[in-house]
C-alpha cells in the first residue's frame, strides 16, 4: 500500500490535466473530477480514477487540489451543500493552484479553517509547457508547516517553489508574474513587427536577442509561435484579461502605480474585444499587426 496522500483533482483543463499525470507518474493515487467527460477520460487513461461529482472526488482525500479559471470557479467548487468544504474531511489540505484574487484566497482560508481543513495558495507560471514537463514555478501563501507537507508534492510539479508569506500571498506574487509576462511578450510582440517591417531575419535576429540581455523565458518560449504565427492557446488571451484586472485591481488598493501595465492591460483588454480572447497570449503579436497595418510575409 501506497503511504503518499490520497490526491482528489479538481479542474482538469489546459494546464490541470497534465500536471494531475505527473503525480500519477509519482505515485500518487489521483481521483479527479472536471465538467468535461473527455478529461475524465484522459485522467482515467493516465490511471487516475474519474469522479462523478465533487463530493465523490474529495470523499477521503488528504489533499484536495483545484485548479480552475478565476475566483467564481473557485467559489463555486468550493462553497454550497456540494463543494469542498461540506464534503472534505476534518485535516484534510486543499491547495488552490488557479490565478485568483488574493482576497479570495484570504476568504477561503477563513471558511476552511471554520470546517477544520487547511488551505495553501498555490498559482503556478510556467504555462502549458511547464505543466507538461513538470518544471513550474509554483508561488505560495499559508502556514509553514502545511508548505512543509505540501512540498513532496510539489516537486512532482515544478522546480521552483516558494513559500512567500501568508495566505494571498502566493497570488498577490502570482499577480506581479502575470503583469511581467505582459509587459515582455507585448514588448517582443513590437519588436517582431518592427524587424520584419525593417526587412530583418527574423529567426535570426530572435535567436542572438534571445542570447543577450533581451533574452527571457518568454522569449525561448514564444519565439516559435511568433516565427509561425502558431496561437494555439497554451495560456490564453481571455485568461491573461482576467490576470491583468487582478494585478490591476490589486495594485490600485496599495496604492502602487503601474503605467506601463496599465497600458497593457488595454491592449490585452482590446485584442480580446476583436474576438482574440481563445488565442494563445502570444497573439499579442496580432494587436501590434494591425497598429502597423503589418501582414506577415
Amino acid at each position: 500500500m501506497s503511504t503518499l496522500p490520497k490526491i482528489a483533482w479538481i479542474g482538469l483543463g489546459i494546464m490541470g490535466a497534465p500536471m494531475a499525470e505527473n503525480l500519477l507518474k509519482a505515485g500518487y493515487q489521483v481521483t479527479g473530477y472536471t465538467l468535461e467527460a473527455d478529461k475524465l477520460e484522459r485522467l482515467a487513461a493516465a490511471g487516475g480514477t474519474p469522479a462523478a461529482s465533487i463530493a465523490e472526488a474529495v470523499a477521503g482525500a488528504d489533499v484536495i487540489i483545484t485548479m480552475v479559471p478565476a475566483s467564481p470557479q473557485v467559489e463555486a467548487v468550493a462553497y454550497g451543500p456540494d463543494g469542498i468544504l461540506e464534503n472534505a474531511r476534518r485535516g484534510a489540505l486543499l491547495i488552490d493552484m488557479s490565478s485568483i484574487t488574493p482576497q479570495t484566497s484570504v476568504e477561503l482560508a477563513a471558511a476552511a479553517a471554520e470546517k477544520g481543513v487547511r488551505v495553501l495558495d498555490a498559482p503556478v507560471s510556467g504555462g502549458e509547457a511547464g505543466a507538461v514537463e513538470a518544471v513550474l514555478s509554483i508561488m505560495v501563501g499559508g502556514a509553514q508547516e502545511d508548505f512543509d507537507a505540501a512540498h513532496p508534492l510539489f516537486q512532482a510539479l515544478g522546480t521552483t517553489i516558494v513559500r512567500c508569506g501568508p495566505h494571498g500571498a502566493g497570488q498577490t506574487v502570482k499577480a506581479a508574474n502575470q503583469l511581467i509576462v505582459a509587459v515582455n511578450l507585448q514588448a517582443c510582440a513590437e519588436a517582431v513587427v518592427f524587424l520584419e517591417k525593417s526587412g530583418v531575419d527574423l529567426g535570426a535576429a530572435l535567436e542572438v536577442l534571445n542570447g543577450g540581455l533581451a533574452g527571457s523565458t518568454v522569449l525561448a518560449r514564444k519565439k516559435d509561435n511568433f516565427l509561425r504565427r502558431d496561437f494555439t492557446p497554451g495560456f490564453r488571451i481571455d485568461l491573461h484579461h482576467k490576470d491583468m484586472g487582478i494585478v490591476t485591481d490589486a495594485a490600485r488598493t496599495v496604492g502602487a502605480a503601474l503605467p506601463v501595465g496599465n497600458l497593457t492591460a488595454s491592449l490585452v483588454a482590446a485584442l480580446r474585444a476583436q474576438g482574440d480572447g481563445g488565442l494563445d497570449h502570444s497573439a499579442l503579436l496580432r494587436g501590434v499587426e494591425r497598429l502597423s497595418g503589418h501582414t506577415a510575409a
